[in-house]
């Protein structure tokens, strides 16, 4: 198995492009795939850097409905053209920060290869992509900002368009989220619902984005509370996009090796 952090927020490889977004790449013993694609097209450019062969990836999944984890897929599109495009169908609806349209391009959901699925599918014996969180424990401070249209309405995003990856390889299980909106925790409670266990690995960000001295005391406390949980379980996490610099060093003093930080261009495993 080959895990690659092809896109994020800071730079791992002197080549490579850093964004505010995320896109990670895997090989497995039958698939070549992406979660996510990042905001632009530094998906592309930098999978050329690290000799990357994006016309070999069978399957794209896309965690959720924005803009930072789907702006490569139209760029990706122009050079692969048969790449099953995983999406949950709610991730088509329009997204925004208070006024600002954040959500996918609206031209992604009429490729010819998009699959818009709804809830929980098996795609074959080692992905498994599951949503339908409910829990609201240790949930993220930064999604009061958040909105989608539904229904000609625009509502608080509930994060319905929220989907969550698992790999099974080698008797182990990775699960690999985008950015955890729904609450870590509260994902990790689904996933044992599931599977009756938790994750050998799992990669995400937090979304605990904030610059150094910006977060409030309450959000400190859900960082603080987070990483306690986190650190009690037998399980090693990648992150970094969302979760934001001052948030990860916050969880690593509790979580130690069990934490370790995603770059641009560098590899997972």
């Amino acid at each position: 198995m080959r895990i690659v952090t092809l896109v994020e927020n800071t730079c791992g490889h002197e080549d490579c492009i850093a964004e505010h977004g995320l896109s990670i790449y895997i090989e497995t013993e039958n698939h070549k795939l992406l979660l996510d694609t990042g905001q632009t097209d530094a998906v592309v450019k930098n999978a050329e850097v690290l000799g990357i062969d994006l016309s070999a990836v069978d399957t794209v999944v896309l965690s959720h409905g924005h803009y930072d984890h789907s702006g490569g897929i139209l760029p990706f599109s122009e050079i692969n053209h048969t790449a099953q495009i995983i999406m949950q169908r709610s991730a088509a609806e329009p997204h925004f920060n208070g006024d600002r349209y954040i959500g996918i391009d609206k031209a992604i959901p009429d490729l010819p290869n998009v699959r818009l699925i709804e809830g929980d599918v098996q795609l074959d014996d080692e992905l498994f992509l599951f949503s339908g969180i409910t829990g609201r424990r240790c949930y993220p401070q930064g999604n009061k900002k958040l909105s989608c249209m539904r229904k000609g309405k625009k509502v608080s995003d509930d994060f319905i368009h929220e989907q969550f990856l698992v790999i099974k390889q080698n008797g182990k299980r990775w699960l690999l989220s985008g950015c955890a909106h729904n609450g870590i925790l509260n994902i990790l409670d689904r996933y044992k619902e599931l599977f009756d266990s938790i994750p050998d690995y799992v990669i995400t960000g937090f979304h605990m984005m904030k610059r150094e001295g910006e977060h409030t005391e309450e959000e400190k406390a859900v960082i603080i509370q987070t990483a306690q949980e986190l650190a009690k379980m037998n399980t090693v996490f990648y992150s970094g996009h969302c979760t934001g610099i001052p948030a990860f060093e916050m969880m690593k003093v509790i979580m130690g090796d069990k934490l370790i930080a995603l770059h641009s261009g560098e590899t997972v495993i």
